[in-house]
């Protein structure tokens, strides 16, 4: 045990709290469950838990940005900091966004079992995925370059949870059709208290794993406008998780809920800009850095 300790320097314990950060939100989402039981107006979409599973991701996500700088100025000892980074990262971006949407969005038992079952192989396709992102990083050594080959996992992560922020409020936001009377029996579910755009989610989830292991060149927003619009989307994404938070104490007072739309605007644009992200590709890198 003295000899582990020895090899690990400051950027370790960082990459180790994210990582439990990570399971920290797994074990949000086992909590979540028996809350989200109820609809919307009595409180079943706005629990606490969800909120609390994202902003765990949301930390992990702010640790494995510093935690790179960490290790290259401060740090002497890194001798476990690629493989813990793998780990970390396959934990907080890749296992706890499938586990929250398939918690958020599965339904077993009220939504057809080809929904359940598609969006579970759409979860096994991002954890998947994404091992073979993060194995595929450590191997071409991508940190010494100054793009990425593919969306990095914490990309897929910021993707996936503005969109299930988003399509998650929805009801509550008097957005989108009235679905009171609206019955399918082959797809989604049906009623007035469950999510109209979630069968967005499974081209989504499709297409984030597909990004994760292609070989589209995307910028590591360390500086410039990918950079601005990184912390825009950080920002957004942020203080869309603190108000959503505030929205559950508001429902178990009886109060108004006009709030959520503003809330689902948050997400919106860090959905949208997340997008913008993965679309412009290369074209956010400058000459210099190709």
């Amino acid at each position: 045990m003295k000899t582990t300790f020895k090899m690990m320097g400051l950027a370790d314990y960082i990459t180790i709290f994210n990582g439990l950060m990570g399971t920290l939100a797994i074990l949000f989402i086992i909590l979540a469950v028996d809350d989200m039981s109820e609809p919307w107006y009595k409180g079943g979409l706005l629990t606490d838990y969800i909120w609390a599973a994202m902003l765990c991701i949301l930390i992990s996500i702010f640790g494995d940005i510093i935690d790179g700088p960490i290790a290259r100025h401060y740090s002497k000892r890194q001798l476990l900091g690629g493989s813990l980074d793998i780990m970390s990262d396959c934990i907080s971006f890749c296992v706890a966004p499938a586990l929250l949407i398939f918690a958020m969005f599965g339904r077993m038992g009220e939504a057809t079992p080809i929904w359940t079952v598609s969006l579970a192989i759409a979860c096994f396709w991002i954890i998947a995925t994404g091992m073979l992102r993060l194995s595929r990083f450590q191997y071409d050594e991508g940190s010494n370059k100054q793009y990425f080959h593919g969306l990095a996992s914490p990309g897929n992560a910021l993707l996936l949870i503005s969109a299930a922020g988003f399509i998650w409020l929805q009801p509550s936001s008097g957005f989108g059709p009235d679905l009171s009377s609206w019955n399918c029996g082959s797809c989604w579910g049906a009623g007035k208290d469950k999510p109209y755009f979630d069968f967005i989610l499974l081209p989504l989830m499709f297409f984030s794993g597909a990004m994760m292991i292609s070989d589209r060149k995307l910028s590591k927003l360390k500086k410039g406008l990918p950079m601005r619009l990184s912390t825009l989307q950080f920002a957004a994404i942020l203080y869309g998780i603190i108000h959503a938070m505030t929205l559950t104490s508001r429902t178990d007072a009886g109060e108004d809920l006009s709030g959520t739309g503003f809330t689902m605007f948050l997400f919106a644009i860090a959905f949208i800009l997340t997008m913008i992200y993965i679309i412009a590709g290369s074209r956010l890198i400058s000459d210099e850095e190709e």
